[in-house]
């Protein structure tokens, strides 16, 4: 599955920018009406134009991860990989667990229906995705929402900000539902409460500063 270009291009669809960071996947904008039932409420369009695509997700998990290891005393060493800094093979099983984490968080408040699901599965077939990753999608968006399960697939640090990033970008904080599968999400990726305030921090912010 090539799910590092298909993910920036989803992302960066609800900005109206129309660059791609992977050339290979140009294959034309989602529909705002399948990304909005895909990434939840107007407030995630407007979140994501403002912070653009995949890269953007990996800036501010480098920049709150990093600020969580120095003031928590951590040695020095070599900077977060988050996905930004990765070559593609690596970038992919970042781009994958970040996607599965804005499905998952997409259902946090119940709303995805079966009419829902085939509005949303029959974009991604028109834009041209392949069919391992539909396939991977209809199973996504039809498993129960469970936070243990998509937090396997936070298999580093870098990850695991990732995806809470991503799932923050799509829940609504205010809502009781989506508040509790925010925080029991957290607590599947073992986050400690010092990185999980830096991410919600770097979110709030107007836009990722740029890296050196």
């Amino acid at each position: 599955m090539k799910i590092q270009g298909f993910l920036d291009h989803l992302l960066k669809s609800s900005s109206g920018n129309g660059s791609v960071l992977n050339a290979d996947f140009g294959k034309g904008a989602i529909t705002g009406g399948a990304l909005g039932l895909l990434l939840g409420k107007n407030k995630t369009s407007r979140k994501l134009a403002t912070y653009g695509g995949l890269a953007a997700i990996g800036v501010m998990a480098y920049r709150a991860y990093n600020d969580y290891k120095q003031q928590g005393g951590f040695t020095a060493g070599a900077g977060p990989q988050t996905v930004d800094r990765l070559p593609p093979p690596q970038a992919e099983l970042h781009s994958q667990a970040i996607l599965k984490a804005l499905v998952a968080a997409a259902k946090a408040d119940g709303h995805i229906d079966a009419r829902e699901r085939e509005v949303i599965e029959g974009e991604f077939s028109r834009i041209g995705t392949d069919g391992e990753l539909q396939q991977w999608l209809h199973a996504e968006l039809e498993k129960p929402l469970d936070p243990a399960e998509v937090a396997r697939a936070g298999s580093s640090p870098e990850i695991a900000s990732e995806m809470y990033l991503a799932s923050l970008m799509v829940a609504d904080e205010q809502n009781f539902m989506e508040r509790a599968y925010l925080d029991e999400l957290a607590k599947q990726l073992r986050l400690e409460p010092s990185l999980k305030a830096q991410l919600e921090r770097q979110l709030a912010q107007p836009q990722p500063p740029a890296l050196p």
